[in-house]
């Protein structure tokens, strides 16, 4: 069941035994803190790993400026860009050597496949990934609502740990990466 933006902040709240919300603008202490809290979590739990729900691969433009030194391109990043992962030329999604500086991605290449996170809506989110973000809303949350520090620190590790549930469920959802180009590898074949 996908859960929105609200029903995960009002299932964090009934856990740190707060009213639950109808809206980010409510009028209430519970909707002022979750308006406030959420969304640059929701971004910074999304940036924090590679989660397979919300990477995506898109060919760049390219702009028409020249960066003024280092590279000789700059390419526009995707308007719901979180976070690169790799970026490659034509037909591979890694393989270049790059920087990102003001919203634009530098490199020499004249094409760019960008391999990034993304803000996927709460919709796509998959059960593993609501379950730690709601223990990790709740020990956000914790403070502001109960302002118990020790209930908070109870919940940050908590939420660590459903972090590292969520992070090995979704990377049983690929084929691992494999070893290629190894020097060691090749001298012993």
């Amino acid at each position: 069941m996908a859960l929105s933006a609200i029903a995960l902040c009002s299932r964090a709240l009934l856990r740190v035994g707060a009213t639950t919300i109808a809206s980010f603008d409510d009028g209430t202490a519970e909707s002022e803190v979750a308006a406030n809290l959420y969304p640059p979590l929701r971004d910074a739990v999304l940036s924090s790993h590679p989660w397979s729900f919300a990477t995506a691969q898109a060919t760049l433009p390219r702009l028409a400026g020249e960066p003024l030194a280092d590279y000789g391109h700059a390419y526009q990043l995707p308007a719901d860009f979180l976070r690169v992962l790799s970026a490659g030329p034509s037909g591979r999604g890694h393989g270049l050597t790059y920087r990102i500086a003001e919203n634009r991605l530098l490199c020499d290449a004249d094409e760019v496949v960008l391999t990034y996170v993304f803000r996927p809506d709460e919709s796509g989110f998959p059960p593993f990934f609501d379950q730690m973000l709601i223990a990790r809303l709740t020990a956000e949350f914790c403070i502001p609502i109960t302002e118990s520090t020790t209930r908070a620190q109870f919940l940050f590790r908590l939420a660590e740990d459903e972090f590292r549930r969520a992070k090995l469920i979704d990377g049983q959802q690929h084929t691992p990466p494999a070893i290629s180009d190894f020097p060691l590898v090749e001298v012993r074949s």
